[in-house]
C-alpha cells in the first residue's frame, strides 16, 4: 500500500518534473547534445495529460525541432551560436545580460550566494558559474536535494528571481531572433514558457 495521499503524491510528482526540466535545460545548453539525449527527446510524448497544458505547445515544438534535424545539424548549430574562437554569436552567461560584460559583479555576487548554499563549481568545468547550464543545475539541486535547509521553496524563489528570471528572457529573445537558430530557437521558446510557469508558481507563494 502506498502511504502517500493523492495530493502529496501529485505535489511530489510536480517537483520531480520541475527538477527534470531544469536538468534537461542544463544538458541542452551545456554542450551539443549527445546522440543518446537527442534520441530520448525525439521519442518524448508531446501530448499533455491535461488538454491545453501551458507547456504543451512549446514542448511539442521542441521535440519536433529535434526530429526535423540530424544530430550533426544540431551540433553544428550549437557551435555556430555559442562556440567558436573569440566572441560567440549568442552569450549564455548571466553577467553579460545583467551588466553588459563577462565576469562582472553579478558573477561575484553569485559566487558568494553559492558559497552560502555550500555549492561550488566543478574543478573541471570550463564555464563560469553564471552559465545558464550551471544555473539550471543549481535550480535542479534546490528542488531535488534532500537537505531541506537548502532545498526549499524560499531558496528556490530567491535564486530564481536573482539569477534566472532577471535575464533568461533576454537570452531567449536573442535566440528567437537569430537567423541561424532552429533547434535552439525552439529550445528558447520552451525555456520562456517554462520560466513563465515557474514565475507564476513562485508569485502564488505566501
Amino acid at each position: 500500500m502506498n502511504p502517500k495521499t493523492p495530493a502529496l503524491s501529485s505535489a511530489l510528482d510536480e517537483e520531480l518534473a520541475r527538477a527534470e526540466v531544469y536538468g534537461l535545460l542544463a544538458a541542452l545548453y551545456q554542450a551539443p547534445p549527445s546522440p543518446e539525449l537527442l534520441a530520448q527527446l525525439r521519442l518524448a510524448v508531446t501530448v499533455a495529460p491535461v488538454a491545453g497544458a501551458f507547456l504543451e505547445q512549446s514542448w511539442g515544438a521542441l521535440v519536433a525541432a529535434a526530429r526535423a534535424a540530424s544530430d550533426a545539424q544540431i551540433g553544428d548549430e550549437y557551435q555556430a551560436l555559442f562556440g567558436g574562437v573569440g566572441k560567440p554569436e549568442v552569450y549564455l552567461f548571466a553577467s553579460f545580460y545583467l551588466s553588459g560584460f563577462l565576469n562582472e559583479k553579478p558573477l561575484a555576487r553569485l559566487r558568494g550566494d553559492l558559497a552560502a548554499l555550500g555549492l561550488e563549481s566543478a574543478a573541471d568545468s570550463g564555464d563560469t558559474e553564471d552559465h545558464i547550464a550551471c544555473l539550471s543545475e543549481v535550480m535542479r539541486y534546490l528542488i531535488a536535494a534532500e537537505d531541506v535547509a537548502v532545498a526549499n521553496l524560499t531558496q528556490q524563489r530567491r535564486f530564481f528571481a536573482d539569477y534566472w528570471q532577471s535575464w533568461v528572457e533576454r537570452l531567449c529573445d536573442t535566440l528567437l531572433a537569430h537567423p541561424r537558430a532552429r533547434f535552439y530557437a525552439a529550445l528558447a521558446a520552451f525555456t520562456q514558457a517554462f520560466t513563465s510557469v515557474e514565475a507564476q508558481g513562485f508569485d502564488m507563494l505566501p
